[in-house]
């Protein structure tokens, strides 16, 4: 039999005969691994275990430890559930039925029958019943003709209208047990490795996202090899519920959103919009180290700016409409970017090289018309401000100031307490560059200078194709909350091509013109998102430095209200932010009351602590902390808001 060799993550080689699977590798190598391989990247494309493997290649065997072997799973399941539906409501017709981040969806036509969530558990059932039979998942290659065949004998025009996109020699049906789908793969060898199984929620979607289309019954749903993880994932869930920042942001009074300003556009309340100020401040703080220096420009641009930019062609079609003007064929965008404007205002001046780098940066709020069916809270607006900075810098200079940004992130991610994140250098898609702006050799250089700052940052990073924007490779900084969540947190982009566009210049010192490079970079991301993701992660219990209120003042009756203000100011003074709760109430009821407000401190306040000078202090969370001195206070308060924050030095 003809030999292939098959490389290893570990470098190491294996000699196996031609036809081989991977989990045959993953057999040779341990029984125990191959019980847990639920797919394979082959030449770093993922594949079922079981295909046979033809030529040499690089083998990475996939378990539930890993992201694709998660989604592998979950589009197996997505399978699983069709096939349960097809049993229990004979005639459906189905949709598509991908993996998501976490778990998967099925889009059915329920036709006839009737569905709601009060079938969930009969559906688990029957797709437990299901697995148990360990029927495997078998690929299919076919002929566009048979494929059409096979579903205009069932009558399902969906997935009629799939196969028509399609063209013959890259159609393939997997099957399982008695049921069978187009698919593309991959999938688990067997449907034994599903252990538990949760339905999570149903919603409405338009067939292939069209609200011309006909509306179908989406179903979400989740599975685990071990019932036990499912359940600490449903206590996870209900974790995040509590977590919620719509919910949080309303009893802090955050936030709020009205249906006659718009949908997607937040409203921020005097305590939110204080919350946000200091979030803005300290960053700017860091900024102004670092060298950048600040501008403003205006929340709409001609039409021809973003023309220029590229950002309309890629973007126009979720954009709000162009804005026409009294002037017969002049239009106004509302900004979807802030880089078009940065690329202008350096144009405002001529530069040489010894101006280099300059770094402008602008809380700038942008808009986008998301579908209504994707806003969500304040992590899906369609107004929103990017904490946007622009770096214009020599090429000699892309990767020192890279690593520079890297550190600013760095530095806020320790600030608030986010430890667990991966980099995540984002680049082409290498099989279609067609998707992407500019040169092969400024994609090459501008990829390579992002590789090399995160490994001389010893950042965690990893690779990931085809998530560049489309203008240039970018860093992504991907961070888990306090309950396990993966969130997109920060953001580095290397552009050789906005420079070009615009035709940005500087005099270099061989007094010719060079372009310059442009690094745009986000650490936020939006102020939106960000104030959401961190309100999930603290539990609306936010550093002392950033809460809205810092101290509450409960007098044990109203005749100490006068002095409990007069301390009141006394804080306010030396930067503490105190409030007096002065209501008639009994002090049990204030102090319940101000710990469900999330407010740090709670300072009792009567008789005794006047005479004395002293306070009283509770600390959120964790009850009395004893009696100290005014000024003893203050100095705490201080020193601990001084210990979060820390200092950047550049």
């Amino acid at each position: 039999m003809e030999k292939i060799t098959i490389t290893l993550p570990d470098g190491s080689k294996r000699e196996v005969e031609k036809g081989t699977s991977a989990l045959d590798v993953a057999k040779s190598i341990s029984e125990g691994l191959a019980r847990n391989v639920l797919a394979a990247e082959v030449n770093g494309e993922v594949r079922d275990a079981t295909r046979p493997i033809d030529d040499d290649a690089t083998l990475k065997l996939l378990t539930w430890n890993d992201d694709d072997g998660k989604s592998t799973m979950w589009h197996s399941s997505a399978h699983l559930l069709a096939e349960a539906l097809e049993e229990l409501y004979p005639g459906i017709k189905l949709g598509i039925g991908p993996p998501i981040e976490n778990g998967f969806y099925y889009d059915v036509d329920f036709g006839d029958h009737e569905f709601s969530s009060d079938d969930f558990k009969k559906i688990e059932q029957k797709m437990l019943e299901l697995a148990k039979e360990k029927n495997e998942y078998q690929r299919q290659e076919i002929s566009k003709q048979d494929a059409l065949d096979y579903y205009n004998k069932k009558g399902d025009e969906y997935k009629l209208e799939l196969i028509n996109d399609l063209n013959d020699g890259e159609i393939t049906f997997y099957t399982q047990g008695n049921f069978t789908d187009l698919c593309r793969g991959p999938h688990i060898p067997n449907t034994g490795f599903i252990k538990a199984a949760k339905l999570l929620s149903t919603a409405g979607a338009y067939w292939r996202g069209d609200e011309n289309n006909k509306m179908l019954t989406r179903i979400y749903g989740i599975t685990f090899p071990k019932k036990k993880e499912l359940t600490e994932y449903l206590e996870q869930l209900e974790e995040a519920k509590k977590r919620d920042h719509r919910k949080i942001g309303k009893e802090l009074g955050l936030f709020t959103f009205s249906e006659k300003v718009g949908q997607g556009l937040p409203l921020w309340l005097p305590k939110g919009a204080a919350l946000r100020e200091r979030l803005e401040q300290f960053l700017k703080r860091a900024q102004k180290i670092a060298g950048y220096e600040p501008v403003i420009t205006p929340h709409i641009g001609h039409k021809d700016l973003y023309v220029t930019s590229g950002h309309y062609a890629k973007y126009g079609e979720d954009s709000f409409k162009p804005i026409d003007t009294p002037n017969e064929g002049e239009e106004f965008l509302l900004k979807p970017m802030n880089c078009p404007h940065h690329c202008e205002v350096y144009k405002s001046e001529p530069k040489s090289y010894r101006d280099l780098p300059v770094r402008y940066a602008e809380f700038g709020t942008v808009y986008r018309y998301e579908q209504s069916g994707e806003l969500h809270g304040l992590t899906r607006v369609r107004g929103f401000t990017q904490d946007d900075a622009h770096i214009f810098c020599t090429p000699d200079q892309v990767k020192d100031e890279f690593k520079k940004v890297i550190d600013l992130v760095l530095y806020i991610f320790k600030t608030l307490d986010f430890k667990d994140f991966t980099a995540q250098v984002s680049v082409r898609d290498p099989k279609d560059h067609s998707k992407y702006i500019g040169s092969e050799e400024n994609w090459e250089k501008a990829e390579q200078s992002i590789i090399e700052a995160a490994k001389e940052k010893e950042l965690n990073y990893v690779i990931e194709e085809d998530e560049a924007a489309f203008y240039g490779p970018k860093l992504d900084f991907m961070v888990r909350d306090a309950i396990g969540r993966k969130w997109q947190l920060g953001t580095i982009q290397v552009d050789y091509n906005l420079p070009e566009r615009f035709e940005l210049e500087f005099t270099g010192s061989d007094n010719q013109k060079h372009r310059p490079v442009m690094i745009h970079r986000a650490p936020f991301g939006s102020m939106e998102r960000f104030v959401a993701v961190l309100t999930e992660h603290c539990a609306g219990n936010f550093p002392m430095w950033l809460t809205p209120e810092q101290v509450a003042i409960l007098p044990v009756s109203e005749k100490y209200n006068e002095a409990a203000e007069e301390l009141s100011k006394k804080l306010n003074n030396s930067d503490i932010r105190a409030l007096v709760d002065d209501r008639n109430e009994k002090i049990g009821r204030k102090i319940r009351d101000n710990e469900l407000k999330k407010i740090p401190y709670m300072l009792i306040y009567g008789e005794k602590e006047i005479e004395s000078q002293s306070l009283a202090v509770r600390k959120h969370g964790e009850g009395d902390l004893g009696t100290m001195p005014v000024d003893k206070f203050i100095e705490h308060v201080q020193n601990e808001v001084q210990e979060q924050t820390g200092t950047f030095n550049g």
